[in-house]
């Protein structure tokens, strides 16, 4: 089994010194990179890019420049996703984005975590889980959604969280760890006032 193999099944794998996934890594940073210096009047060149970098785009999406992935062949994003400035995912496993994901500024989606044993650790092992977000989900600022989490349709994760366990439907959650706060509510659509034509 190859070390990329062992990543994608939740085995420990050589992350640091396996050559294929090294290659694998540096690629990625060299598109990111051009996609991070292109003008941000140049749309057609950041779809391009965008479709190098990411394993699938579903529809439409805008992705705010810079942003940041390991390998971003891990990366799946529904149709109408939006993320601000300095999205950063780290993607040794499967990151799946659903329809209508919007993600505010400054967060991080990281399936990556290290070995807890420290000989291990030092040698180079990590473990990599995915991560699932749903439909018509909100990401506050400064949100961090750690390594096997799921987030369910219709949420909205507050600014700051870090999220550490999964996340049900129909929710609004914050905090550090992130806990549900309550449910949304026929009520959340007067939460603020709409113009009308009178």
């Amino acid at each position: 089994m190859t070390e990329w193999e062992k990543a994608q099944s939740g085995y420990l794998y050589d992350a640091n010194y396996d050559k294929n996934i090294v290659d694998a890594r540096i690629r990625c940073a060299d598109l990111c990179y051009e996609f991070n210096l292109c003008k941000p009047s140049d749309i057609e060149m950041q779809n391009i890019l965008l479709h190098r970098i990411l394993g699938e785009i579903k529809g439409d999406i805008v992705i705010t420049a810079p942003f940041y992935c390991d390998y971003g062949t891990n990366i799946s994003v529904g149709n109408n996703f939006y993320t601000n400035h300095n999205c950063t995912i780290l993607d040794g496993a499967k990151v799946t984005f659903g329809d209508n994901v919007f993600i505010a500024p400054n967060c991080v989606f990281t399936t990556a975590g290290h070995a807890i044993d420290a000989e291990q650790r030092a040698s180079g092992l990590e473990i990599a889980l995915p991560i699932y977000i749903g439909d018509n989900v909100w990401i506050g600022a400064n949100v961090t959604v750690l390594p096997g989490i799921t987030i369910g349709d219709n949420t909205i994760i507050g600014a700051g969280s870090v999220v550490d366990k999964d996340i049900p439907s129909n929710v609004i959650a914050v905090g550090n760890p992130c806990k549900v706060l309550r449910e949304v509510t026929e009520k959340d659509k007067e939460k603020y006032p709409r113009w009308e034509e009178v």
